[in-house]
């Protein structure tokens, strides 16, 4: 049986519509900011605190929008799986790399995207963001439904 890793992550973007992607320390894949919930803390929780600990972005759990839920291959550790809720941040960001955070990368979805990329984002996350068109506006939260793929 493969090792799970259970995470939060969330999907920003800046004024052009690009997605931000970062590069953690000693990493080669670019992902969502996120990572995992302290004992105890809620996934949305878990989402905002690591947005302001990674990037700078400060945003209250509730104004987060979730995208999913799902499980992909982790992107750096070997014969493991991430379960990652998925969340969106309403609204147009700046960001700065910041903790363990090394590098950002704005993405642009109608662009090829780089093949350096988290298997959970290129798997799961792209395709749900241009495929549902409500992933990328503002609606709110209590109109997003929660779904859960299997696969990875």
């Amino acid at each position: 049986m493969r090792a799970r890793i259970i995470v939060s992550a969330v999907c920003v973007f800046d004024a052009d519509g690009r997605l931000l992607t970062v590069r953690k320390r000693g990493t080669s894949m670019f992902m969502q900011p996120g990572g995992k919930p302290e004992p105890g803390e809620s996934a949305v929780h878990a989402a905002a605190r690591e947005l302001a600990e990674e990037v700078g972005i400060s945003i209250s759990p509730q104004e987060l929008i979730t995208l999913g839920v799902w499980i992909a291959d982790a992107a750096n550790e070997a014969a493991t799986d991430i379960e990652a809720t998925v969340f969106r941040a309403p609204g147009a960001w700046t960001a700065a790399p910041a903790a363990e955070i090394v590098e950002i990368r704005w993405l642009d979805l109608n662009a090829p995207w780089p093949t350096d990329l988290a298997p959970l984002l290129t798997r799961h996350v792209l395709p749900a963001l241009l495929t549902r068109a409500d992933a990328l506006t503002d609606r709110p939260r209590t109109e997003q439904p929660l779904t859960k793929q299997p696969g990875g």
